[in-house]
């Protein structure tokens, strides 16, 4: 790795991890992914194929790379806690060369939370089937005691992050519906050389966009509701989001909003309520009381 530079090693990193996790890489992503000529993508491609001669498959069928099976990382980090944060902010590179230095001077922390993600091999089998639009077998452990078999087929299409874990939003082949799957609940997954069925245009509560109207808790002062509406940039004293159907319940759980008939919970620890209950409610019954 010393010889090489660090923005080559970048566009390394992004060739394993587009491998690895799509299960294909092409000249075309390296070249769209980090804005360089054909010419410049193959040559990343060639040394990478230099570097880790074991690691990748020419296939003339689709023009590209796909990962051997006995693929081993050599220049990225495919642990889903590297690699999901990216896929979430479309980013084709990380990991600098500052190690523990601040290049902005700036500390920055976060809560140590437990690690509620997958292994990286079956998060990379899910990943291929949304690319790839196939089915996947897998094995999950729902917390839901209608569920009878953890094993089962479901048809993904995107990932969520709802800020504290990952979804997968996907097709069941067991329920005949559109679900939400917890990721670190998946111990097993294998895809099946099988095209989905369904995609995300026939996932109504995922196409579908509604507004979620909030506003200030009634049983705060007044002082607290303005600076709520400050904090959140309401405006005329109502606090207006774009929420895709299938995350309503996930955005309120988010924002610590108040979903009681009643507004009975703590207003210092859920400051918010839904204006438009009745028009929201339908979307997200299990998260109101």
């Amino acid at each position: 790795m010393a010889d090489i530079k660090w923005a080559t090693q970048q566009r390394l990193q992004y060739i394993e991890i587009m491998a690895f996790y799509t299960g294909l890489v092409t000249r075309s992503d390296v070249a769209r992914a980090f804005g360089i000529s054909d010419a410049a993508a193959t040559k990343d491609l060639k040394l990478y194929g230099q570097r880790a001669p074991e690691n990748l498959i020419y296939k003339h069928n689709v023009f590209g790379f796909v990962p051997a099976e006995r693929f081993q990382a050599l220049f990225a980090d495919l642990s889903p806690a590297n690699v999901l944060p990216m896929i979430a902010g479309n980013q084709a590179a990380a990991q600098g060369p500052y190690g523990d230095e601040h290049i902005y001077g700036i500390t920055v922390d976060s809560l140590p939370l437990p690690n509620r993600l997958p292994t990286a091999t079956v998060l990379a089998q899910i990943v291929r089937a949304i690319r790839q639009q196939k089915k996947v077998n897998v094995l999950y452990h729902s917390l839901s005691d209608r569920e009878s078999s953890p094993e089962r087929i479901i048809e993904p299409h995107s990932l969520v992050n709802t800020g504290s874990r990952w979804h997968v939003r996907a097709y069941s082949n067991n329920s005949y519906d559109f679900r939400d799957f917890v990721l670190s609940r998946f111990v097993e997954a294998r895809l099946l050389n099988e095209s989905a069925e369904s995609n995300a245009e026939y996932d109504d509560d995922w196409v579908e966009i509604v507004s979620l109207l909030l506003v200030p808790h009634p049983k705060l002062g007044a002082q607290k509701q303005n600076s709520l509406l400050i904090d959140y940039h309401g405006e005329n004293g109502v606090i207006e989001l774009n929420v895709r159907r299938a995350l309503i319940g996930y955005a309120l759980q988010r924002l610590s909003v108040d979903t009681t008939s009643d507004h009975s919970m703590n207003p210092s620890a859920y400051p918010l309520i839904v204006k438009n209950r009745d028009e929201i409610e339908p979307f997200a019954g299990w998260v109101f009381q």
